[in-house]
């Protein structure tokens, strides 16, 4: 027999009975019952109830274990009486009858409890997080991970892709965030930079002449935290293509993320891939309020200027007197209520606005009638235009914002959510993607007007060069993301892969030549020698594993996550460098003003 085990926690049948067995595990709970002792002893895969009484060799020393002490048992397997069967584990029909009992590691007062899935409080999970991946909930999520990453790979190279691995350590490159650098001892003074993604490498394999590559692949970004982000590193299925255009993407990437989903997805419904709607960028903001909209929720925004201009509700007639100003109406069906619409109307002010303005229809002596104090100010000529504009009727309302829509619409698309679940109109069971397209190239400061990329600067502007020619923030890109229930998972662009088109690109964002060849050098160089046309994207495998698991916070898909304040309390990192470490670096601290 095994010096360890012969079966694991989740093997042993009714078929066993009788055996003699030897398992090993952690203790996860343990019952007296009156000097019959029983421990549910847990192991990777499972759970095995293990019971002595006072005849068994066993029961003086069982008396003294604790929770979470690795042990190891050896017994019979008896079956359990009919009563006693447990149909919610895999070994509910027997129990091992201990006859030695030895204690592989022994565990101290546990600072959190891992029987069942209390609440604790994240800094202890955190700096004791190899108890808290042992309890249920978390310790599935990881296997749910990993099974997904190898799913992910499986259909990659399935469909004709191949796997290569890029550098770790590489040049600074413009991703959208700040670098980790890494001082370089041999090269005092010059630092490399942790990848914020394979992006320029990914490119050159392309040039190389390989057609489909993918690659699993960490990425390193000095970001703010947030609960669906990481603020150190991250996990991408990264993915590259030659001689593509944009639906040749959205083809080959589709299948994938739809199988993953549909394998993983619990029995929610997954939208096929050939459904996923095209919503171009700016009619994504004009309905939804955001480019990572959830299509579970029904509501669309309209615009509705026209019904408040001249009106006599006098802050947004007065509003509309300013060039690039809107009004937006977000449908409330059902929420034609005076208590639900001030509700909202609170949600709005605790988002750091005034309030929502809204009108709500309800059943009057002469028909339908428009209720609210919108309602009085506009008469009731110009609220029949709105409801018929929105398709609303009896009991239904409509909220409204309103200025530029670059400072509201952050709030509207918070609003349009809360509406959706309030009002229960969002498909809690259901997984709807859409492909975000046409995304602007550049973008204007607010404060200076700087032109600057708004996206992956790296991407093939449509129209070629001579689109350039005209108003920058009119130029769109090849650029895509896939939005999956309010969530960004995935983020692409057919490239720019003509030197002529790249350095103009980079002018208008007031990069010259020179910088463009210090910066990129290795790629503006293989770009002269034949580039094909190409093309991918990137997954965030955390944020989607995060979905599957149905987590609110990405922290509970990630193995070891930093804390909000992108600390490592187990490790306890960052931490301070030796002087021996800063002298052979070159380096020294500047102390603090």
């Amino acid at each position: 027999m095994h010096a360890y085990r012969s079966h694991t926690c989740a093997d042993l049948t009714a078929a066993h009975v009788g055996e003699t067995v030897r398992l090993s595990g952690w203790v996860h709970r343990i019952r007296d019952h009156g000097g019959v002792l029983f421990i549910d002893l847990r192991d990777h895969f499972g759970i095995t109830q293990v019971l002595a009484d006072s005849d068994s060799p066993a029961f003086k020393d069982i008396e003294k274990l604790r929770a979470e002490y690795c042990i190891r048992i050896e017994g019979t397997v008896k079956a359990r009486d009919a009563s006693l069967v447990n149909s919610k584990l895999k070994t509910g029909e027997i129990e091992v009858y201990a006859r030695a009992m030895d204690i592989l590691g022994a565990a101290d007062d546990l600072p959190l409890p891992v029987f069942g899935e209390p609440d604790y409080p994240e800094e202890t999970r955190l700096a004791y997080r190899f108890l808290d991946l042992r309890r249920e909930g978390l310790h599935a999520n990881m296997m749910l991970r990993s099974n997904v990453v190898r799913s992910m790979r499986n259909r990659m190279w399935d469909t004709g892709f191949t796997e290569f691995q890029t550098p770790i350590i590489t040049a600074s490159s413009p991703e959208g965030a700040r670098d980790f650098l890494v001082p370089s001892r041999l090269h005092p003074g010059k630092f490399y930079a942790l990848p914020q993604a394979p992006q320029q490498f990914k490119q050159l394999i392309m040039v190389s002449g390989f057609d489909k590559y993918f690659q699993i692949a960490p990425c390193f970004r000095d970001e703010d935290p947030r609960a669906d982000r990481s603020p150190t590193d991250f996990y991408q299925l990264d993915v590259e293509m030659s001689f593509v255009e944009q639906e040749d993407v959205f083809s080959a990437v589709g299948p994938v993320l739809q199988g993953v989903f549909e394998e993983f997805a619990g029995g929610k419904k997954v939208d096929p891939c050939a459904e996923w709607p095209r919503i171009p960028y700016a009619e994504s903001l004009l309905k939804y309020g955001t480019d990572k909209p959830d299509l579970r929720n029904p509501i669309e925004m309209q615009v509705v200027s026209e019904h408040f201009r001249g009106s006599g509700f006098a802050i947004f007639a007065k509003l509309l007197e300013n060039e690039g100003t809107e009004i937006r109406a977000i449908p409330a069906p059902t929420g034609g209520s005076r208590k639900f619409c001030d509700r909202m109307n609170s949600f709005a002010q605790a988002q750091g606005l005034p309030g929502m303005g809204y009108i709500f229809w309800r059943a009057g002596d002469d028909g339908l009638e428009a209720a609210g104090p919108l309602a009085k100010n506009i008469g009731p000529e110009r609220t029949e235009a709105i409801r018929t504009q929105l398709g609303l009727g009896e009991g239904d309302a409509a909220f409204f914002l309103g200025g530029k829509p670059a400072q509201f619409e952050g709030v509207a698309a918070k609003a349009r959510d809360e509406i959706g679940r309030e009002l229960k109109l969002v498909d809690e069971n259901r997984f709807a993607f859409a492909w975000i397209v046409d995304f602007p190239m550049y973008e204007a400061d607010a404060e200076t007007g700087k032109i600057d990329f708004s996206h992956n600067p790296f991407s093939m502007p449509q129209g070629g060069v001579a689109a350039l020619d005209g108003d920058p923030l009119q130029v769109l890109g090849y650029q895509y993301d896939l939005a999956c229930n309010g969530y960004e998972l995935l983020s692409g662009a057919i490239r720019n892969h003509k030197p002529e088109i790249m350095y103009r690109a980079f002018e208008i964002a007031g990069y010259p030549n020179s910088e463009v060849d210090k910066r990129f050098g290795g790629m503006v160089k293989a770009f002269k020698f034949g580039a094909p046309p190409h093309g991918g994207c990137a997954a965030g495998i955390d944020r989607i594993v995060m979905l599957l698991a149905d987590e609110a916070n990405i922290r509970q898909v990630i193995m070891f996550p930093m804390n909000q304040r992108a600390e490592d309390l187990l490790l306890e990192a960052p931490s301070t460098a030796t002087n021996e470490q800063l002298r052979d670096l070159g380096l020294r601290i500047a102390p603090k003003d």
